[in-house]
């Protein structure tokens, strides 16, 4: 998976796999852990291996603050989360992201790859839309 996500672009680097976080004494652990040189931020990833469902976001929510107050460095941006599931319903993770103010990306994948470039258009996507928010200005 890590090299499925670093084909993505150059932008990414790979900081660790089961990166452990500490919150009030306890222990949790980013399935992937990414830097993204072109938004100058945090990317972690959450791999489900079944449908996605809507608590998904309380957990990569809590990841995301983790980072960002006890990982990044005051020059970067905000961490922006990614996850990865078996399926989705797309209603269901609309509904799901429709409050949450922090910058996630909720994926389906398959067992076999997809066309190279479809992932990196998605990327570019993605991209474009944090800088056109502002995310990825540098001050």
């Amino acid at each position: 998976m890590k090299q499925f996500i670093l084909e993505f672009g150059k932008d990414f680097t790979f900081i660790g796999e089961e990166y452990r976080v500490q919150v009030g004494g306890q222990d949790f652990y980013i399935d992937l852990l990414f830097y993204n040189r072109a938004l100058s931020c945090l990317v972690p990833i959450k791999l489900k291996i079944g449908k996605f469902k809507p608590e998904h976001i309380g957990q990569i929510n809590f990841y995301l603050e983790a980072l960002d107050r006890d990982v990044k460095k005051p020059n970067e941006n905000p961490s922006v989360g990614v996850i990865l599931c078996a399926g989705k319903d797309d209603a269901v993770v609309e509904y799901a992201l429709s409050r949450s103010m922090s910058p996630i990306l909720v994926s389906d994948y398959t067992l076999c790859l997809p066309d190279k470039k479809l992932p990196q258009n998605k990327l570019r996507e993605l991209t474009e839309l944090a800088l056109e928010n502002g995310e990825g200005d540098e001050e």
